[in-house]
């Protein structure tokens, strides 16, 4: 049995080109006899609760948003939780009880969004029961994308409008490291399937700014507003949103200009390797290019024809084991090469992680010689 009251509390959704609420999401919280609010989640984690139980909750939950929907501003969605342990009970063309819950609220379907979360386990029904979901009007979006499993399969067969991502593996990227990269190659992938990114759980002013790095449609959490039984206006939280979108553009900026600084001294670097007999002045020290990890060259169709020279023990060593290989595959080799060869300019790749040291790098090349050799030099982006 599920001790309190059934409770509707809903959580905005911040634009991030606005900074106006765009919808809100309902959540389930249980009153008990004192007053207090409780989540209900640990409720539906638990699998000792009875199922029946969970449902009835559930239903009685979206019954008070959509009946609460109906006062809210006419340009908000809503977004309500949809459990694929539900779907995969139903019967073939069942009539869908959360689709009967909306036609009777009287909630335009077009102003809803369904998120199916990843927990649970997947149904085969899953995909048909979206496709009737999407024919209603309502839009689809994918709760905790990231976590759990087989979440590149239900992008394909569920066509989502909207990636929500994991709150916990948000959090993390956010910090940096292996999983940031990973949490922005989620994103990218969302915006080349025409999805919108969703970051929930943003809690401090840093997981903002990593929320606008993965170009999130919308943000969510703590740092802008906990779930509240009413509603909020929709421009309570533009001037603060203002103000820590400024502060991200203003950090932005300031690495803009440390990526200029890095040119210039890459410019002046080039000059002087370029005019040594070789193309690697042995004059050339890195105390003043603390970020510099190795040059080497390569012919034109990106065969390494030196040796890597990398600063050790005080001095510059060569590294042979390398000669012959052919580099023009690699993402960041081929933008030189296409980029650098007509103009002759010096051109600077996006970072990476090196297969070799595990370093986050650049690399900057520039033709010499009338374009017989590209000139290289990897760049340790760790500080950068």
């Amino acid at each position: 049995m599920l001790d309190g009251q059934p409770i509707a509390v809903f959580q905005p959704f911040i634009d991030t080109a606005t900074g106006q609420i765009a919808g809100i999401e309902a959540l389930a919280r249980l009153r008990d006899a004192a007053g207090r609010l409780h989540s209900a989640g640990p409720l539906f984690a638990d699998p000792k609760t009875p199922a029946a139980a969970l449902r009835r909750l559930d239903r009685a939950i979206r019954e008070q948003a959509f009946m609460r929907f109906r006062h809210a501003p006419p340009d908000w969605f809503l977004s309500v939780n949809i459990s694929p342990r539900w779907i995969g009970r139903l019967r073939p063309q069942q009539a869908l009880p959360s689709l009967k819950q909306l036609a009777s609220s009287g909630v335009d379907p077009t102003r809803v969004v369904f998120e199916i979360t990843e927990l649970g386990g997947a149904s085969q029904r899953l995909a048909a029961v979206a496709a009737r979901y999407r024919e209603a009007g309502v839009r689809i979006a994918i709760d905790d994308f990231g976590a759990g499993y087989s979440q590149l399969d239900r992008v394909l067969a569920l066509r989502p409008d909207i990636l929500k991502l994991d709150m916990r593996l948000f959090q993390e990227a956010a910090r940096g490291g292996p999983c940031g990269e990973v949490v922005k190659a989620l994103a990218m992938m969302a915006e080349k399937t025409g999805c919108w990114i969703i970051a929930e759980g943003v809690e401090t002013e840093a997981e903002l700014h990593f929320a606008l790095e993965c170009g999130a449609r919308y943000v969510q959490g703590y740092l802008f507003a906990r779930p509240e039984l009413e509603f909020f206006d929709s421009g309570a939280f533009v001037e603060c949103f203002a103000r820590l979108r400024d502060a991200y553009v203003h950090k932005k900026l300031a690495d803009r200009m440390q990526l200029m600084t890095l040119r210039r001294q890459l410019a002046e670097l080039f000059t002087q390797l370029k005019h040594s007999p070789d193309g690697l002045a042995p004059t050339v020290t890195p105390g003043a290019y603390p970020w510099l990890i190795r040059l080497y060259q390569c012919d034109r169709h990106g065969t390494q024809i030196s040796p890597n020279l990398e600063w050790r023990d005080g001095a510059w060593q060569a590294d042979d084991r390398y000669l012959g290989h052919n580099w023009s595959w690699r993402p960041y080799f081929y933008q030189l090469l296409a980029e650098g060869w007509e103009e002759r300019r010096l051109i600077l790749s996006n970072t990476y992680r090196d297969a070799t040291t595990n370093q986050y790098c650049l690399t900057a090349g520039q033709f010499i010689d009338n374009g017989s050799r590209l000139l290289l030099v990897d760049i340790d982006a760790s500080g950068l």
